[in-house]
Parts: C-alpha cells; sequence; structure tokens
C-alpha cells in the first residue's frame, strides 16, 4: 500500500504541472470565466482542490493552515496560485514518504469542514479518497480547458506510468 500511495503522490505532482502549465497560456479573463465547473472558472477549481489538500493534510499531520471554506481563494494570481500549488505537492510527496505500514492501518479521527460531523476511519482509505478528489476535481479543469478551446492534455495514471513513473510500472 506504502508504494500505491507513493506513486500517487508523484502522478499528482506531474498531473498538476500539466495542467498548471496549459493554465498559464491562457489570458486572465479566460482563468476566471465561469464556464460551469462545480466551482465555476479554472481559477477557482484549482483554487478549490489547493484548499481541500490543506484541510486534509491538516488532518492528517496536524500542521498547516486550514482554509475556513471550500471555496476559498487562497490565491487572486495563477502565479502565486501554481507556486503554492507545487509547494503542497512537494509536502504531500515528503509527508507520504514518512508513512509506514503501520501508520496506514491506524485511525485517523476528524472532523468536516461544511457538516461538522465527527469521523473516524483507517488512513488508508481516507488517503485514496484524497487522491480520487484531486483526480475528479483535475477532470473538471481538464474540461474547462478544453471548453475554452485549449489542446486536450493526456492525465491518464496508464501515460504518467509509461512516460514518468517507470519506477512504479
Amino acid at each position: 500500500m506504502l508504494d500505491y500511495f507513493r506513486m500517487f503522490a508523484d502522478y499528482n505532482r506531474w498531473a498538476n504541472r500539466l495542467v498548471y502549465a496549459a493554465a498559464a497560456e491562457l489570458t486572465d479573463a479566460d482563468l476566471r470565466e465561469n464556464r460551469g465547473a462545480f466551482f465555476g472558472s479554472l481559477l477557482s477549481t484549482l483554487n478549490h482542490v489547493l484548499v481541500a489538500d490543506r484541510i486534509w493534510m491538516r488532518r492528517f499531520t496536524g500542521q498547516g493552515d486550514t482554509p475556513a471554506s471550500l471555496d476559498a481563494v487562497l490565491h487572486d494570481d495563477l502565479a502565486s496560485l501554481a507556486a503554492a500549488r507545487a509547494a503542497e505537492d512537494e509536502r504531500i510527496i515528503t509527508w507520504i514518504g514518512s508513512l509506514s505500514d503501520d501508520r496506514l492501518g491506524a485511525v485517523l479521527t476528524y472532523t468536516t469542514l461544511t457538516n461538522p460531523t465527527v469521523i473516524t476511519q483507517k488512513l488508508a482509505p481516507t488517503l485514496a479518497h484524497f487522491f480520487n478528489h484531486q483526480t475528479h476535481h483535475r477532470g473538471q479543469a481538464h474540461a474547462t480547458l478544453t471548453a475554452l478551446e485549449r489542446p486536450s492534455l493526456v492525465l491518464d495514471l496508464a501515460h504518467f506510468l509509461r512516460t514518468q513513473g517507470s519506477q512504479w510500472a
């Protein structure tokens, strides 16, 4: 399981770099245009993924900022958001690399943000959700990019494994 989550941490960083590189080619107006994604614009969607990652990383590690809402705008420009995203991806990789099998089987207790409820569950399935959530919203970011007539990105895990993740294959 540890290798599984290490692979996803690396994949997450790789996919985020592709999405942010594509977003950097957009105009500011395009980044802010509401294209019907759950959080509206591409900039808001990318902010949400960072918000959620910080909330989860605070739950996992007990450290870091915790945004007050899921739609918080942490960075109102792509350059500073991209820098924060890159730093968070490295933080995730470092933390995942510190885990042990015993830790994956341990329980995590946290309180949800939108409907304050105490949840207790094993760490491993929670990590699976963590990475799945990122993939879900990256898909929305990808759809927004293609709606803005940008080339489609190849973000498949299989492509990552073939081209970037040979140690995982």
